[in-house]
């Protein structure tokens, strides 16, 4: 199992040295990749209606995850980069394929992108986008993505999308692969049915057994191997080290091909403790 780590994005405070220091722990700790969590912009919960269902609000920083991961290419030699996941329909989706493109030939090949719907529609609003076609925009975007880094010259017409006689040019050395993240059946279904894997993000592992045991009866129905199907898994909220470790233990042990460790939502209020948090229990997985 390839094992990774969360930067804790929302209590880093924005803070550019805390990008760098991180990361450059994780690659010398020998971690396998680095995920970090999206969002382009915040919103004050207070008075929606629809209330805003999401974990985060106007206090919360978020980098973007495609420049951050570009600035520590540039610094690393091995450690893959994973969204975790990318609000792929509130994007632009041929400016994304362009800077997904650079990032991976920048990096060397080391980009997973995760992707997923999201929930935050003020989001969507100030972006220009139709929070209520999310999910079938996102459907048609991984086509169109594939299309893209693929075809010298390509013609696509589609609901929420489209280039005549156009293309990418540079264009990406292999097919980038493409995750999906979420906690619904549709995110299930639209994995098996489009994704290379699933990044499965729960609080307890009765979660994650019922999200898994529910991808594998897909995954079955669609003929797919579990065998060519990734599957990550970041425990959230876990008491301490000791209950990460043992979770991703688990997981391993039950064919996991990733897991993730979070140092989120611990207290911490230094960068260094979220390095020795992870290192802790990468010690405790060796």
């Amino acid at each position: 199992m390839r094992i990774g780590a969360v930067y804790p994005q929302t209590e880093a405070g924005g803070d550019p040295r805390n990008v760098r220091a991180f990361g450059l722990a994780m690659e010398s700790m020998g971690l396998d990749h680095l995920l970090a969590f999206d969002h382009v912009a915040g919103a004050s919960h207070a008075g929606r209606d629809p209330p805003l269902a999401g974990p985060y609000t106007e206090h919360d920083p978020f980098h973007d995850p495609m420049v951050m991961f570009a600035y520590l290419a540039g610094m690393t030699q091995k450690i893959e980069f994973a969204t975790g996941v990318l609000i792929l329909p509130q994007r632009q989706t041929v400016l994304l394929a362009k800077q997904a493109t650079d990032l991976d030939l920048l990096s060397g090949e080391r980009l997973r992108l995760g992707v997923g719907t999201g929930w935050n529609y003020v989001e969507y609003e100030a972006l220009g986008q139709d929070f209520h076609t999310r999910g079938a925009r996102l459907d048609e975007q991984i086509d169109f993505l594939r299309k893209l880094w693929a075809e010298p010259l390509l013609t696509f017409e589609g609901r929420f999308d489209k280039i005549i006689r156009g293309n990418l040019n540079i264009r990406p050395k292999r097919q980038i692969p493409i995750w999906m993240g979420g906690f619904t059946d549709p995110a299930f279904r639209r994995a098996v049915k489009k994704g290379d894997g699933f990044i499965f993000a729960t609080r307890t592992h009765a979660d994650l057994d019922k999200g898994w045991a529910r991808t594998q009866e897909l995954l079955a129905q669609a003929g797919r191997s579990e065998a060519t199907f990734g599957r990550d898994y970041i425990p959230l909220q876990v008491a301490g080290a000791e209950e990460a470790a043992d979770g991703l233990k688990r997981w391993r042990d039950g064919g996991g091909t990733h897991g993730t460790i979070s140092p989120l939502g611990r207290g911490f209020t230094d960068i260094r403790q979220h390095i020795d948090f992870v290192g802790e229990v990468l010690g405790k997985l060796r």
